[in-house]
């Protein structure tokens, strides 16, 4: 079997690319509004938690992009007879770039919903003793240079509940 904060980074990951899910939503979300946001394909959605300087220098990301990563993990006995029973916390890092400040500041934000409408529609069991609540955050920071002129990062971190036997 594989690691716990593994198998959670993968259920996540394997949400947003089932079917190209996530770069079908992002579509629908800019086609509604006749906005032009370029798409992040299940190419574009990776198990790494790999900051933008290495991820650029070195891994060779393309941007926008999602990085799927468990941050923490907590067993708490909550359930006193499993072997494991908490929490894992599954972070997923929006990356959006562009060579206007302008494109990339307006693109998250298409980008962070159509993620946590994701999210949304898939409150309860992810299979393996996993179980999203549906409570998520997301934190926004500001543009920066890098990537293709600006680069900006939304975190959207998500708990999932674990009980295993």
């Amino acid at each position: 079997m594989l690691p716990l904060t593994l198998l959670a980074a993968r259920k996540l990951s394997s949400l947003l690319t089932a079917n190209d899910l996530l770069a079908q939503t992002i579509a629908g979300l800019a086609q509604s509004v006749g906005v032009a946001v370029p798409l992040i394909t299940s190419d574009q959605v990776v198990l790494s938690s790999a900051a933008r300087e290495i991820g650029d220098r070195e891994i060779q990301f393309n941007y926008p992009r999602v990085c799927v990563y468990s941050s923490q993990m907590k067993n708490t006995q909550q359930e006193k007879f499993r072997s494991f029973s908490g929490g894992i916390v599954v972070v997923a890092e929006i990356w959006s770039s562009g060579n206007l400040v302008d494109d990339s500041d307006q693109w998250i934000h298409y980008y962070v919903e159509a993620l946590t409408s994701i999210l949304r529609a898939n409150r309860g069991d992810w299979g393996d003793g996993f179980l999203f609540s549906g409570i998520y955050d997301v934190q926004l920071q500001p543009p920066k240079v890098g990537g293709f002129g600006y680069v900006e990062l939304a975190r959207v971190t998500c708990g999932l509940n674990v009980s295993l036997a």
